[in-house]
């Protein structure tokens, strides 16, 4: 595969200037110059979702959430089982057939671990966008905190010949940039989540822990564990095993079981789960198995988030103490806000706040993308030549 051509880089610490200015107006399409489309990409190991519209305006035209999983059909596949006799599926559809497709998931910890699969999807997103293929596509990609060259040279190989141009950007910066309500910039009582805070994106691979304090996030800034939802699945799935050997439970099934019942803090019992095995109904009492995976979560990131708030500057802590967001979709487990809240007033800190991001989390950072492409100067874009 063709290596992406890099004509300009982004600076490495990019000022707030460099995105909350309005950026340069697209100049006037001459007749047969190509349309141009600016998107945000969140590339996320178990969803993605995109969020696009044309460059001259501010119309949102595509906004989806796609599951991260791409399906090849199996070979012998009888003619007609899957329309059009497709032979690749991404999303929705290839979980629909999942019987009949080798599945693939193309990112692991939040970063791509099968490149044709990821090219796949990335090829399917783009189609997503502009269904035409005419578009000239600019993308701005969320890439995990701390996330080294070789992670962020895959993306760029995998979307070269897809996309026009890209710029990549750290997702908890573009959470914030996502979460954050323009239309209420400017009262007195908003507190701007982009000016000062600390941000806790929980996914499917990592979770990511960033300070927010109005420019691009350096290295200091950042936290990145490989540990989040899909680890919690595997503790669960594991314990599961050993308590009720032999149970066939697949992994969808234990993220569905833990999406529905997930918690942090003192263990909860009963919490009784039927489920079919061998095609018989079961009961399962899972609480403690449930408690403890989960827990294992905070553990993992109290220590990070006491980290980065020992690096933030004396005169921004007292603010940042008031304004710490969890999101992605380990927001979900009940009490986890609370939790963590707890934990920092038992250990001194001054009055902390944790809130959730709310029921969009799934949206904030292709938001936060589109946002930052929107505001993106010429010279920030990374051409992307096959």
């Amino acid at each position: 595969m063709t290596t992406a051509t890099l004509e300009k880089k982004v600076p490495a610490a990019a000022t707030p200037a460099n995105l909350e200015r309005p950026a340069e107006a697209p100049p006037a399409r001459r007749p047969g110059d190509r349309k141009r489309i600016i998107a945000g990409f969140d590339l996320g190991t178990n969803a993605s979702c995109v969020v696009a519209g044309p460059a001259d305006n501010r119309d949102i035209t595509v906004s989806k959430i796609v599951p991260s999983v791409v399906g090849y059909a199996r070979e012998g596949l009888v003619d007609g089982i899957i329309a059009g006799n497709a032979t690749l599926l991404i999303g929705e559809e290839a979980l629909n057939h999942r019987l009949q497709l080798r599945m693939i998931a193309p990112l692991e910890d939040g970063i791509i671990a099968h490149r044709d699969a990821a090219r796949d999807l990335i090829q399917r997103i783009r189609a997503v966008i502009d269904p035409s293929g005419a578009a000239e596509v600019r993308v701005v990609i969320g890439v995990p905190a701390n996330a080294g060259e070789p992670a962020r040279e895959d993306i760029r190989a995998c979307a070269t010949g897809v996309f026009d141009r890209v710029l990549l950007i750290p997702e908890p910066f573009l959470a914030a940039l996502g979460f954050r309500d323009d239309a209420r910039l400017g009262q007195p009582n908003y507190v701007d989540p982009v000016t000062n805070s600390l941000f806790v994106d929980i996914g499917g691979g990592t979770s990511d822990l960033c300070l927010i304090q109005g420019y691009f996030p350096t290295r200091e800034d950042q936290i990145s564990l490989p540990f989040a939802g899909d680890a919690i699945d595997k503790i669960i799935e594991d314990e599961l095993q050993r308590i009720y050997p032999n149970n066939g439970l697949s992994r969808a099934t234990i993220r569905q079981i833990k999406e529905e019942h997930s918690y942090v803090g003192a263990v909860r019992k009963p919490i009784d789960v039927k489920v079919l095995i061998g095609g018989k109904s079961h009961t399962l009492e899972l609480g403690e198995i449930i408690g403890r995976a989960c827990n294992r979560l905070i553990e993992k990131i109290y220590p990070a988030l006491t980290a980065l708030i020992a690096r933030a500057s004396s005169d921004s802590v007292a603010q940042l103490l008031q304004n710490i967001v969890v999101t992605g979709g380990g927001s979900r487990i009940r009490g986890i806000d609370l939790v963590l809240q707890e934990k920092l007033a038992a250990d001194g800190f001054e009055a902390p706040k944790v809130r959730l991001a709310g029921q969009d989390f799934k949206r904030y950072v292709a938001v936060g993308a589109l946002k930052a492409a929107r505001a993106a100067r010429e010279d920030q874009w990374q051409h992307l030549l096959a």
